[in-house]
């Protein structure tokens, strides 16, 4: 029997009841001082619970690890507290949900740093801007600051900084954790030659571009449990000045290390826009001889196209992002077959419930 979206699935220890994962979106609704989630945000998560699986939105693992205004942590007690909110409320509402683990690296502005530098693998500027909100809450897109190399000794404290994200999801009521290592983010950065080139063990070779990688993914795993770990990545995404002509190899080589470890799932994050690189279909076979796991696909996918990857047995899982911004319930109205509202793209990022916890379930009336 070919597998169909609405099928129910099991990754490892969970049942979902569809494959349908709600994807990780930024949507920079916290509270503030400290970047603490809400009593809105658990409300808009827990309207979707009705997805397989909920990714929640980018999450810093340490102030250091900061890149956009607004945008939640699970450093503090107060973070931790504010997500049992979202975890209590998905739960109680019947979902699964993993809290995104995010170092943004050199996608950053010196005002998240007090003047100082962001990090990188390498003193390399990225080619990118990031959203940045003054005292009164308005933002505006500003260029990256020029970061600084990570010392040997401060990359391991980054890695211990994952651990301790990982122990607070945990804390915090999450069912388990996604590594972001796309989209031109930390992780990201150092697998890729145009933005590691550093020459000790974290640089050079692909063995050695993928060393941090794996070393977070294995100190998360020890916290938490590899049934319960996830790692986002993008090999075929070149923005941000991340066009890496070994990515592809480097990304199967990271693949068949990831599946060492017995995770639970890999998730590519495949380009969004039009025009943007196909994923060669070469790719995703060896992708699948190389990694056990679940798969999940994400970038652009309607009904139609992720029925097709899911029956050709390269996908277990596709994720949707912006259907689900306008779709609280969108498994049930692609069941019944019911239409599609439209998201409003003025209201995606900051704000109130405005255009994040008002849109409704449809009404068959």
């Amino acid at each position: 029997m070919t597998a169909t979206l609405l099928e129910n699935y099991r990754m490892n220890e969970f049942y979902l009841p569809n494959r349908m994962v709600m994807a990780p979106m930024t949507r920079c609704r916290t509270a503030q001082p400290g970047n603490i989630p809400t009593q809105t945000m658990a409300e808009y998560y827990a309207q979707r619970a009705g997805a397989g699986l909920i990714i929640t939105e980018a999450t810093q693992i340490s102030p250091q690890g900061q890149g956009y205004s607004f945008t939640p942590g699970i450093h503090s007690d107060e973070q931790v507290q504010g997500w049992k909110l979202v975890t209590r409320a998905v739960h109680e509402a019947g979902g699964r949900i993993f809290l995104q683990l995010w170092h943004v690296g050199r996608m950053s502005h010196e005002s998240f740093h007090d003047g100082g530098a962001p990090v990188a693998p390498s003193a390399i500027q990225a080619d990118a801007t990031v959203w940045v909100a003054d005292e009164n809450g308005e933002g505006q897109m500003l260029e990256c600051s020029m970061p600084r190399a990570l010392t040997t000794a401060e990359i391991k404290e980054v890695i211990e900084d994952y651990r301790r994200a990982a122990r607070h999801a945990m804390e915090a009521g999450f069912d388990g954790v996604e590594i972001h290592g796309a989209n031109g983010y930390l992780i990201d950065q150092f697998l890729r030659s145009t933005s590691n080139q550093r020459t000790d063990e974290f640089g050079g070779s692909i063995p050695n571009r993928v060393r941090f990688l794996i070393e977070v993914a294995e100190a998360v795993k020890s916290e938490v449990g590899s049934d319960r770990v996830g790692v986002r990545l993008a090999p075929y995404i070149t923005a941000r000045g991340m066009d890496c002509p070994e990515i592809v190899e480097t990304i199967q080589f990271a693949a068949d290390q990831l599946n060492k470890l017995s995770l639970a799932y890999l998730h590519l994050s495949e380009a969004d826009w039009d025009d943007a690189p196909q994923v060669p279909e070469e790719f995703r076979h060896q992708l699948r001889k190389v990694f056990s796991g679940s798969l999940i696909v994400a970038g652009r996918y309607d009904q139609t196209k992720a029925e097709q990857i899911l029956s050709s047995g390269l996908a277990d899982l596709v994720a949707f992002g912006r259907p689900f911004i306008a779709n609280p319930d969108l498994p049930s109205r692609l069941r019944h077959g019911w239409p599609l509202a439209e998201f409003n793209s003025a209201t995606l990022f900051g704000g109130t419930e405005t255009g994040y916890s008002d849109y409704p379930a449809y009404s068959p009336a």
